[in-house]
């Protein structure tokens, strides 16, 4: 026989991907409108994010309602801490896109430095498949595909250093793009951030279906 929690739990998955496409929606957007200069691509991005706000209020709401009402316990409990913090994540990751979308109007406004771009869309691509591996992960209860998505983070922190390399010995040879340099390193930056908050929702996913906590170095076996 089929619980009402069970209900209410795969409900709670399909909120949390809707939010999640959201989330990969406002990232693909705002780094097209770097890539593309098109500034009127940045203001959709706060549309976006406004949205992710209410999801996130939403989920919050159903997910104290389930731990009121139901009083969920061992498997089932781990799921609804696992949402709650998962929920954050996302949150934050919407206020990152948004961090991008001032810092890129900002650098679209001087004279641009097109080298370390190619090294931003890499960065990009590699958070937007962490966000989207993370939520299926979490929606299939796949553990495995979870610990991979934990070493995607050496990637896109690798090319933030890149980044940051790369734009510092560029200011130390042209002065005159101080600005943009600092507006590149701001933007890798947050991309580092978003990829951050995708590996947390990793770590949540092995914690709801396994139990086991691998936040701060913890072991995966």
């Amino acid at each position: 026989m089929e619980r009402a929690i069970d209900t209410q739990l795969e409900d709670l998955k399909k909120m949390i991907l809707l939010m999640g496409g959201h989330v990969e929606k406002s990232l693909s957007q705002v780094t097209t409108a770097l890539l593309t200069k098109d500034l009127a691509m940045f203001d959709e991005v706060h549309a976006i994010e406004k949205r992710i706000n209410e999801d996130h209020i939403r989920v919050d709401n159903v997910c104290m309602n389930i731990l009121a009402k139901q009083g969920p316990v061992a498997k089932d409990l781990r799921l609804i801490l696992s949402v709650i913090k998962i929920n954050n994540d996302l949150e934050r990751m919407g206020d990152q896109t948004v961090n991008i979308s001032y810092s890129g109007k900002d650098y679209l406004g001087r004279k641009p430095i097109q080298a370390q771009l190619s090294d931003i869309q890499k960065m990009s691509e590699i958070a937007g498949r962490m966000v989207k591996g993370s939520l299926d992960c979490f929606v299939r209860g796949d553990v495995d595909e979870a610990k991979q998505i934990l070493l995607m983070d050496d990637e896109i922190d690798a090319l933030k250093s890149k980044v940051f390399k790369d734009a510092t010995a560029h200011m130390k040879i042209h002065s005159d793009d101080v600005e943009a340099a600092l507006d590149l390193i701001l933007i890798a930056r947050n991309l580092e951030r978003l990829g951050d908050h995708a590996t947390n929702i990793a770590e949540d996913v092995i914690f709801a279906y396994t139990g086991k906590d691998v936040r701060h170095g913890g072991k995966f076996g």
